[in-house]
C-alpha cells in the first residue's frame, strides 16, 4: 500500500476517509460530462456512517452509545465465524479460505482492476485493499494465530472499521477480473461478495434495491419490478399485438404450454424498459419452430435472482422457485434469456444450493441463438445491418462462465461490420453497473456510477469506435444484457452521446430480427427514427 492511505485509516481517521475529485478521472474519447457528487445531509452525518467516500450506498446506523458500538463489532464477528464454519457457509468456504491463506501483495489484481485505474489509482479502490483489512481481522479474531498481528499486520476492530468494510464491500462491482489475473488463485470479488453476505444475512443491512424491492418483492409478489402474474401476462400481450403491426410478422408469446422443450427465463425488467426483447425472442424462437413457453408461476417468469449479488439465502429461494416452475410445466430445459446475472444464478450457483433432484438442464440463449442462426432456420439479410457494430461482454455469463464464442459467431454471421472492443472476451471490462448497482439511484449512487464506475466501459466503447465517432456514422453496442443495458443507457443519456455519435444499443437478437427477411426493414432505431 502507498504512503497516502494506510489500512489503519479505516479504523481510525475521523469523517470522510478518502474525495474522488474530477481531475483525478482518466479522459476517455469521448467527452463524460462529471456529475458533481451531491454532498452528505444534515440528517445522514447524523444517522448514517457515511464516513468512507463521496458515496453511501448502505446507510449504515451510526452507533450512538458506546453500548451500540460494542454491539455492532460483536454481531460482525459472530458473522464473520459463520462465514468460515462448513455448516453455514458451504457454497463458498473452500475458495474464501484460500484467499485468506494466499495473498502476497504483489498489486496484480490492481493493474487489472477498473474503479483503481478510473479512480485515478486511489489505494481505496485497490481490490486487496479491503480484503487485507478482512484478513487481518480473520487471522486476529476468527483463526485466531498466535503473533498475528505481528505476523500478518494489526488493525483497529472498532465501529468505524466495520462500516468502513461494508461500504468497502459495495465499492466493487464483482467482475472478478482481479481474480482472473492473481498468479496464486485469490479471489478479491468474492471477498467484496462473502463481505456482503454478511452485512446482510447476520446484520440485516442490505440494499434496498437489491432486498426490500429485489429479491424479497420478487417472492412476495413474483417479479423484481412489482408485477404479478395476470400483469405480466396482460403486458407480453401487448407486446406481441405491438410489435406484430412493427415487424409484419404475426407475433404470439406461448404462456404455460405442457412439455415444451424450453422454457424461456426472461429478465421481468425487459418487459418494462426494452419490450423489443421480448418480441425478439418470441418472434425469432417461433420462426425457428422452437418448442418453447414462458410460464406464468411467480417467480416463474422473472429471472432476475439479485441474491447473487449479496444473500445465499435469497438467491436459494429464488432459483429453487425457477427450478420448481420448470418441473411443473414438464420442459426439457431453461433457456436463460439476454441477463448475465441470471445466467451465474441459475447455473453455477444454484447447482450449490439446489439439490439435484430438483435440478432442470439449463442453458444460455446466446448458445440457443447460435443454434438457430447456424442451422439456417431463419432468412437472413445481413446487409440490413450494415453499420458498425461493437459487442459487450457481460461479466458473469463470459469471463465468470466462458461463453465467449456463440454470441460472436452470430454477429460475424450477421453484423458485416462488427469489431471488438480492446480487452473484450473474458478480459472485458464491467459495464459499470455489475452486482447491482445499474438498479441503484439513492443518495449519490449516480454520481458513481456515471463517474467512475463506468468510464472505463466508455474508454473501451470510444476506442471501439475511433474511426467512425460522431454523428455522421450511425453505431451499434450490443449488450446482450438487461442491467448492462441500463447502466449504458445511463451512461449514453448523461453525457447525451446519442446526438453526438449516432449511437444506439441494444440485445443480440433486436440484431437478429434487424436482418430477418421477413420482417420489415428499420427494426433498430436510433434516436433520431424514434
Amino acid at each position: 500500500m502507498s504512503d497516502t492511505l494506510k489500512l489503519n485509516d479505516v479504523a481510525t481517521v475521523e469523517g470522510q476517509l478518502v474525495s474522488i475529485k474530477e481531475e483525478d478521472l482518466p479522459k476517455t474519447r469521448l467527452d463524460l460530462e462529471f456529475m458533481p457528487w451531491k454532498p452528505f445531509t444534515d440528517e445522514q452525518k447524523k444517522n448514517t456512517a457515511c464516513i468512507l467516500d463521496d458515496v453511501c450506498m448502505l446507510n449504515i446506523p451510526k452507533p450512538q452509545t458506546p453500548e451500540e458500538e460494542e454491539e455492532l463489532v460483536n454481531k460482525f464477528l459472530n458473522g464473520m465465524r459463520k462465514l468460515f464454519d462448513k455448516e453455514n457457509n458451504f457454497t463458498c468456504l473452500p475458495m474464501l479460505k484460500t484467499s485468506m491463506e494466499n495473498c502476497v501483495q504483489c498489486n496484480s489484481c490492481s493493474e487489472a482492476c477498473h474503479l483503481y485505474e478510473m479512480s485515478g489509482n486511489n489505494d481505496m479502490y485497490r481490490p486487496n485493499f479491503r480484503s487485507e483489512i478482512f484478513r487481518r481481522i480473520y487471522k486476529k479474531y476468527v483463526k485466531k494465530e498466535p503473533f498475528a498481528k505481528w505476523r500478518y499486520g494489526d488493525i483497529d476492530l472498532n465501529w468505524k472499521t466495520i462500516a468502513r468494510l461494508g461500504e468497502l464491500a459495495y465499492r466493487c462491482n464483482l467482475c472478478r477480473r482481479c481474480a482472473q489475473v492473481c498468479p496464486i488463485g485469490v479471489d478479491n470479488g468474492l471477498i467484496a461478495r462473502e463481505i456482503r453476505k454478511l452485512f446482510s444475512q447476520e446484520l440485516g443491512i442490505n440494499p434496498p434495491e437489491l432486498h426490500t424491492k429485489g429479491t424479497v418483492n420478487q417472492m412476495k409478489v413474483g417479479s423484481s419490478t412489482g408485477m404479478n402474474p395476470q400483469v405480466v401476462q396482460d403486458n407480453v400481450s401487448f407486446i406481441d399485438e405491438d410489435y406484430s403491426e412493427i415487424t409484419g410478422v404475426g407475433i404470439e408469446t406461448p404462456f404455460d404450454k405442457q412439455g415444451a422443450d424450453i422454457m424461456l427465463l426472461h429478465n421481468a425488467g425487459e418487459i418494462i424498459a426494452w419490450p423489443e426483447n421480448i418480441a425478439s425472442f418470441s418472434l425469432i424462437f417461433n420462426e425457428a419452430g422452437l418448442s418453447w413457453t414462458l410460464s406464468s408461476k411467480a417467480v416463474g417468469y422473472d429471472g432476475v435472482n439479485y441474491g447473487v449479488f449479496y444473500d445465499d439465502a435469497q438467491l436459494a429461494r429464488i432459483a429453487f422457485q425457477h427450478m420448481k416452475a420448470a418441473k411443473e410445466l414438464g420442459v426439457k430445459k431453461i433457456v436463460i434469456g439476454e441477463c448475465g446475472h441470471a445466467h451465474k444464478a441459475i447455473t453455477v450457483i444454484a447447482d450449490r444450493v439446489i439439490p439435484y433432484e430438483y435440478q432442470v438442464p439449463r442453458e444460455s440463449c446466446y448458445v440457443t441463438l447460435r443454434d438457430i442462426v447456424m442451422s439456417g432456420r431463419l432468412k437472413l439479410d445481413p446487409s440490413r445491418n450494415d453499420f458498425p457494430v461493437t459487442l459487450h461482454d457481460p461479466c458473469n455469463a463470459v469471463r465468470l462462465m466462458g461463453i465467449v464464442q456463440p454470441q460472436r459467431d452470430i454477429l460475424h454471421k450477421i453484423a458485416p461490420k462488427f469489431r471488438e472492443m480492446p480487452c473484450h472476451g473474458v478480459d472485458n471490462y464491467c459495464c459499470g453497473g455489475g452486482s447491482g448497482f445499474a438498479i441503484m439511484t439513492r443518495n449519490n449512487i449516480d454520481e458513481w456510477r456515471n463517474n467512475l464506475s463506468g468510464r472505463k466501459k466508455m474508454w473501451q466503447i470510444g476506442e471501439a469506435f475511433k474511426d467512425c465517432l460522431g454523428p455522421e456514422t450511425k453505431k451499434y453496442i450490443c449488450a446482450p444484457c438487461s442491467n448492462c443495458k441500463g447502466q449504458i443507457r445511463e451512461l449514453l443519456e448523461h453525457s447525451d452521446l446519442y446526438e453526438k455519435n449516432s449511437f444506439a444499443y441494444g440485445g443480440l437478437v433486436e440484431l437478429i430480427v434487424n436482418c430477418m427477411e421477413n420482417v420489415n426493414p428499420g427494426f433498430i432505431k436510433w434516436g433520431e427514427d424514434e
